[in-house]
């Protein structure tokens, strides 16, 4: 008892500056995750979700039998839904796009500059690399119409004087589309994700070059040889975390730049949740699909740290 006691007058102070961040989470975190029911029940926007009736049951044939799951109407209604399965279709195809070009496009930057001797030139170039991060897809989406517009754009502007070639139609050609919104996403991140890797090789031994160096190895050599497997660590645990938002596209982008013509492949996971679920009132679908989504993603997060701790690497845990 005393002991409690001496050890609540000694760390009291610290219990009681964490009640508040604890509560919080409590009321604006975890209270409102009882919602998650919408998606086992019926289609009320009315009600509370615990006064809602549950959904019907989902009759599918599995190994020869008639097999009835109950509460899961909903999903069998986005499953069968055409729209819902584009959608499926458009984020997976984002999503190794954003990391084929996304993911080493920051590692590439980081060594890059690392190697830079003029500081100032490095800071100037660093500075200027991560200021995209700081704009919103609107204003983004602002100078993609400004830039790549048929008419008036400025890059088809010096496509036609120039070169006289026809303009290209970026905005409203989906497969050109699909380009310009993954270089959009890699020029605004790249320079924000450089600092993380730019940090991690601060922490590499510099005597490692320096004998590396004395035994004659090049710049590229003690790149490939003691940088990147100094911040291998790093590289794999934003890989994991990079897998485990497979089905989380980036909603302000596709929203800021969609038009109709390109809507063929706009139309990612976040974007059908807004517009079936508030635009069309299908709350309990756009449930439904929202947890779909976060299932998906929980296994592929889990998936991959199995994977690379037994590749022998180090996981998130």
């Amino acid at each position: 008892m005393v002991k409690a006691k001496s050890y609540l007058l000694r760390y009291g102070s610290l219990y009681l500056m964490l009640l508040l961040p604890i509560i919080f989470f409590l009321v604006f975190r975890y209270w409102p995750m009882i919602n998650v029911l919408l998606a086992f029940k019926r289609n009320n926007v009315i009600l509370p979700v615990m006064e809602v009736d549950w959904a019907a049951a989902w009759d599918v044939t599995m190994f020869g039998r008639d097999i009835s799951i109950p509460w899961m109407a909903n999903f069998e209604r986005a499953f069968s839904h055409p729209p819902f399965r584009e959608a499926v279709r458009n984020t997976l195809l984002f999503s190794v796009l954003d990391i084929a070009a996304g993911f080493p496009a920051p590692i590439i930057l980081a060594l890059l500059l690392n190697e830079l001797k003029f500081k100032r030139f490095k800071k100037i170039t660093q500075t200027i690399s991560y200021m995209p991060h700081f704009l919103s897809w609107i204003i983004i989406s602002g100078l993609a119409i400004r830039l790549f517009s048929p008419t008036a754009g400025t890059v088809n502007n010096i496509i036609y004087s120039w070169f006289g070639m026809s303009p290209i139609p970026v905005l409203t050609d989906p497969n050109h589309w699909v380009g310009m919104v993954v270089g959009l996403g890699v020029w605004r991140s790249v320079g924000w994700n450089t600092i993380i890797y730019l940090a991690a090789i601060t922490a590499v031994s510099p005597e490692l070059h320096e004998a590396a160096e004395a035994d004659g190895a090049s710049r590229l050599q003690r790149m490939w040889h003691i940088t990147l497997p100094g911040i291998r660590p790093v590289i794999i645990i934003l890989f994991i975390l990079a897998i485990g938002g497979t089905m989380g596209a980036d909603f302000e982008r596709f929203m800021a730049l969609q038009n109709n013509l390109v809507r063929s492949m706009s139309q990612v996971l976040p974007v059908y949740v807004f517009e079936w679920g508030l635009n069309n009132l299908q709350f309990s679908l756009a449930a439904a699909v929202g947890l779909f989504q976060n299932i998906i993603n929980l296994v592929l997060l889990l998936g991959a740290n199995v994977v690379v701790k037994r590749l022998g690497g180090q996981g998130l845990w």
